[in-house]
């Protein structure tokens, strides 16, 4: 099994899932972190680059459907999914071939993207980040995340908090998008009239203003709601990242 996690939590992760490795169990551990590198293909013309590297016969397959293709004499890992709620996928190849599978990407017409241009599209978009959206203060129904839980498998750790919290509408607050009138600093207080309701997350300036991400208590409502981040005037909007509809 090949996971992708966040930056800087690989040492976290590996050391959390070591724990739970018992004395019998056939599983070993490794971190292939430096001797990999992953691009993200974002956009709707992501499948014709995909033809042009010679994995087409992926397209339209699941999300994380995955396959190797030869890129000349590189292999790369294809899966579906940019990361985003957007079309797009993910290359996965030997660190040592990354500049020549970059160049042959720019080559066909892929167009380099920095990393302040991917925060403003992981904050509009909705997706959460591990240390601002993802914390030990939230879970995973809180963000928004529903099309990662099963409701079906078998026993696993946290299973039947979420489950009770799901089958008795037990959410206190959700994470949703937030417009707002000016930059605000992460970490603000959300209030309605004198009530405080919620925290924003994340936040960043694009070409339609400032936009953000933030925790909204549940009772307090959700989109088309008015709301105060510090002094700034802000409105709850939805997010396509995120899922807050009960199983």
């Amino acid at each position: 099994m090949l996971l992708i996690v966040s930056p800087d939590r690989r040492q976290y992760l590996m050391d959390w899932l070591d724990r739970y490795i018992f004395f019998a169990d056939q599983v070993e551990l490794t971190d292939l972190t430096t001797e990999t590198a992953t691009f993200s293909l974002i956009g709707p013309k992501s499948d014709v680059l995909l033809e042009q590297l010679g994995a087409g016969t992926i397209s339209g397959q699941p999300y994380a459907t995955h396959q190797l293709v030869q890129l000349k004499d590189i292999e790369i890992r294809v899966a579906v999914g940019s990361g985003l709620a957007m079309p797009g996928y993910t290359l996965i190849m030997p660190a040592e071939n990354a500049a020549t599978v970059w160049s042959n990407l720019v080559q066909i017409g892929a167009v380099p993207l920095g990393d302040r241009v991917w925060e403003q599209l992981r904050i509009q978009q909705g997706r959460p980040a591990a240390d601002q959206e993802l914390t030990e203060d939230y879970n995973p129904l809180e963000v928004g995340l529903l099309q990662t839980i099963s409701f079906e498998k078998g026993c696993y750790i946290g299973q039947e908090t979420i489950a009770r919290l799901n089958t008795y509408k037990g959410v206190k607050q959700h994470l949703w998008g937030i417009r707002l009138s000016a930059p605000a600093q992460p970490g603000s207080v959300i209030t309605l009239g004198d009530e405080k309701i919620g925290k924003l997350t994340s936040c960043v300036e694009t070409e339609s203003g400032s936009f953000g991400l933030g925790y909204i208590r549940t009772k307090a409502g959700g989109v088309g709601l008015k709301v105060q981040v510090g002094e700034r005037e802000a409105e709850i909007v939805d997010v396509p990242f995120l899922n807050h509809v009960s199983q």
